[in-house]
């Protein structure tokens, strides 16, 4: 009786097994049974087929191709974790060799052997490591003359990416935003610094701002910085948030001044899995000199086998992409990379004229700083037409394509704009295939009847406003 028992229970065990297939994927609960590893693996390939295909999406900034010998070594490095020093010690040394690698790219004038700089998960990280050293300084200069630390604020542009505000209001600092505008589409300069007080703790400028693709004026603001700190005698530095712009610059433009050759950027950073060529995720902040980072950021531990000092909001981080990064700088070098970005930005100028002599459509900006734009609905069309530009998203969708469509910042939100980011692997064939499928969505739309539920809402709040909304 126990032996048949046994057998029915292994019976349904084995039928529990063998048939996941047919039972809802899990949601709620690990199941009490095991799964081959095969019908495993099916199941979560298989939740991914909806999904568009990471080349396909232009939304994202990450790196999203990389050749067969870098997929290889991030995979064979898969298990290793960079900060356990003692036990992969080489990874540690390839490390700095970024970092300097970087600091130089970034004509550092730093003297050490082993330049100042932190690795990151993301360069949302970096961010906030770069902010985190600029509040420490100010703090210590703060006590250093009996004043208050209650008060500190950053300023940026409202143009800024999420972290900023995440920062600000984990580390309680207020977060004074310049509005864009289309007489000022990147930082004015101005009114940054009409925002500048003793509490301070720096000014952002970002290359490569994620909600149109341009560049702020690091030069100019470096100039109006030295003005404004020699009258009042503060020292309000610079970050530069250079997620994107951190690796099309130096390549591009290497005679631009944004970098470390201006005297009040102590700071920058970037985000290797974007414009790095590296997959996600990975960031890097650079400091001008060891003496602008804060021994307070630095923490030492000693249960992984010896006393390890590092720099970092996250603790255990991958190695896979740090050695990914130091192959593509061996890989690709100086030429390589000017290459690859070079490509990248003559498809999207092409993309960006071709857009634009749509009938529906305007570019935002005339000449491209990054191989990434966007464009809005022109007021003329968007006032008669059945469509948004939310419509034209969803269209793009059905063919594969993520094209996102979003309204800007504050003080100009009544804009809806699409925007392309152009990477490595995205070729002029595909180009042309995402143009057609925009032609050809955008005729679709023009046949309808009658408006879109997109297009419904923009009437609703036409009214509300009392106003007429323009894309």
């Amino acid at each position: 009786m126990n032996q048949t028992k046994e057998k029915n229970q292994c019976g349904e065990a084995s039928k529990c097994c063998a048939s996941p297939m047919t039972q809802p994927a899990p949601s709620e609960r690990i199941p009490q049974n095991h799964t081959s590893a095969k019908v495993a693996y099916r199941i979560v390939k298989d939740e991914l087929l909806p999904q568009t295909q990471p080349r396909l999406n232009l939304a994202t900034f990450v790196t999203t191709n990389m050749d067969e010998y870098a997929t290889r070594l991030m995979n064979e490095a898969v298990a290793i974790n960079y900060i356990d020093e003692t036990e992969y010690p080489r990874v540690a040394v390839i490390c700095g060799r970024c970092i300097n690698m970087m600091a130089n790219l970034w004509n550092s004038p730093e003297k050490a052997e082993w330049k100042a700089g932190a690795v990151g998960i993301g360069s949302s990280e970096a961010c906030m490591l770069g902010g985190v050293a600029a509040w420490l300084r100010w703090r210590e200069r703060r006590k250093a003359q009996g004043k208050p630390l209650d008060k500190a604020n950053l300023v940026i542009s409202s143009g800024y990416q999420v972290v900023w505000e995440k920062f600000c209001q984990l580390w309680q600092i207020e977060l004074r935003t310049v509005p864009l505008s289309k007489q000022h589409p990147t930082l004015d300069i101005q009114k940054a610094i009409e925002m500048c007080d003793e509490n301070t703790i720096c000014v952002v400028p970002i290359q490569g701002v994620t909600w149109t693709g341009m560049n702020d004026d690091v030069e100019a603001l470096d100039a109006a910085l030295e003005a404004y700190n020699a009258k009042t005698g503060y020292q309000i530095p610079i970050h530069v948030d250079a997620a994107s712009g951190g690796f099309i610059l130096p390549f591009l433009n290497p005679e631009r001044k944004w970098d470390f050759r201006l005297k009040w950027v102590l700071s920058i950073s970037t985000s290797g899995h974007k414009y790095g060529l590296v997959y996600p995720g990975l960031g890097w902040v650079i400091w001008k000199d060891k003496k602008y980072l804060p021994q307070e950021m630095s923490f030492s531990v000693n249960y992984l086998g010896a006393n390890i000092t590092q720099v970092g909001l996250n603790f255990s981080r991958p190695a896979a992409q740090i050695l990914a990064q130091y192959y593509n700088f061996l890989h690709l070098g100086m030429e390589g990379y000017r290459k690859i970005q070079e490509v990248s930005m003559e498809i999207a100028r092409y993309c960006h004229k071709e857009i634009g002599q749509m009938v529906p459509f305007e570019c935002y900006a005339k000449e491209l700083d990054n191989p990434l734009f966007i464009w809005s609905l022109k007021a003329e069309y968007a006032a008669k037409a059945k469509w948004t530009l939310f419509d034209l998203q969803d269209k793009l969708r059905q063919s594969g394509w993520m094209v996102p469509a979003y309204t800007m910042p504050k003080d100009i939100d009544d804009m809806t704009v699409m925007r392309i980011v152009v990477r490595q692997g995205f070729s002029r064939d595909m180009a042309d295939m995402l143009l057609k499928d925009m032609a050809d969505a955008v005729k679709e739309l023009e046949a309808l009847e009658y408006p879109t539920t997109s297009r419904l809402k923009c009437q609703r709040k036409e009214h509300l406003k009392g106003k007429v909304y323009t894309h």
